[in-house]
């Protein structure tokens, strides 16, 4: 890399926003030009849990500041904030990264449905699921992150899928911690209403389950549900094969997809882990397998603010300059 790279925060006060601002501040390769608030009337204000880490101050959002100050924004916004802001960084050279869901859907019809403020781009966004997109990412200006609930679900069902052994149905039973519903408070993130109590939400209409069908081409069954944990995700995922598919043959399709992939990890039949991957950027894959009836249950788990959200874009971004994609990760 020529210099280093200034990056914007924009939403820099929720949780992904400053997961990336810990992040930021520790990477070698870049520097933190501006951290900004999700709105343009925010008051100028400093974050004490990250002090001595990064000990700037929140800025109100301005759209000409992020233009003449940095390289590359992050947007943690909004969907309608992000959908106004994103392309107007872009018209002005900016590379966005968006880690909200405005810009991840292709299909028009579908896109008007979930994100209807979402603009008609000329260039369709990359979708930034880091292990499928390294090709299309140096050339990006527009990158969307997935959400993530999807990312956990691709990783485990995209290997298979590609392969041509997923048969019938796909059905996701996907659990997240209390983060993954945003900083906003609400009555069902209330500590009365989740402590000692799991609940499946927008069942059969969770926007979701549009962006895992779109990027595996093929309907599937997703039902999230809310677990009384500050962070993580882990999804239960239940599959078909074709008659003749044996374990070794879906080990070593896991790892041939993996095997240059630093931040999933496959375990075969040792089922992972929440605690084992939170604070990471690491997905963990694992799974259980019966030849008789070929069923498959495939166990996938990751950080919802790292790999799902902060931690996927910065791999993201560390791509698109071409550096290591885990500098600044491990």
């Amino acid at each position: 890399m020529a210099r280093t790279t200034t990056i914007g925060i924009a939403g820099a006060t929720g949780y992904a926003g400053q997961e990336l601002i810990r992040l930021g501040a520790r990477h070698p390769e870049i520097r933190i030009g501006a951290a900004m608030a999700s709105g343009a009337s925010s008051s100028p204000r400093s974050l004490p849990a990250l002090s001595h880490l990064w000990d700037g101050n929140i800025e109100p959002l301005s759209i000409d500041q992020l233009a003449a100050e940095c390289d590359t924004v992050f947007l943690t916004l909004p969907d309608p904030v992000a959908a106004q802001i994103g392309p107007k960084l872009v018209a002005q050279g900016v590379r966005v990264l968006d880690l909200s869901g405005t810009f991840r859907l292709r299909d028009p019809t579908q896109r008007r449905h979930w994100y209807p403020a979402t603009p008609e781009l000329d260039t369709p966004a990359v979708y930034g699921l880091t292990e499928y997109a390294r090709a299309a990412l140096p050339e990006a200006r527009l990158v969307a992150c997935p959400g993530c609930y999807p990312t956990a679900a691709l990783l485990a069902l995209r290997p298979l899928h590609d392969a041509g052994l997923v048969h019938g149905d796909v059905i996701i039973d996907a659990k997240s911690g209390i983060s993954g519903a945003g900083k906003t408070p609400s009555e069902r993130t209330h500590f009365s209403e989740c402590h000692g109590s799991v609940t499946a939400y927008s069942v059969l209409g969770h926007r979701h389950g549009a962006e895992i069908e779109q990027e595996l081409g093929r309907e599937a069954t997703f039902t999230p549900h809310l677990v009384p944990i500050d962070r993580g995700i882990l999804e239960t995922i239940y599959v078909r094969t074709s008659a003749d598919v044996t374990e070794n043959q879906i080990a070593s399709i896991f790892n041939h997809a993996y095997e240059h992939a630093p931040f999933v990890r496959v375990f075969g039949d040792a089922l992972p882990e929440i605690k084992h991957v939170v604070h990471t950027n690491f997905c963990d894959i694992g799974w259980k397998f019966d030849p008789g009836t070929s069923r498959l249950v495939i166990v996938a788990c990751l950080d919802n603010l790292v790999k799902g959200a902060a931690g996927q874009a910065m791999q993201n971004l560390n791509v698109a300059l071409g550096l290591d994609e885990t500098t600044g990760l491990t």
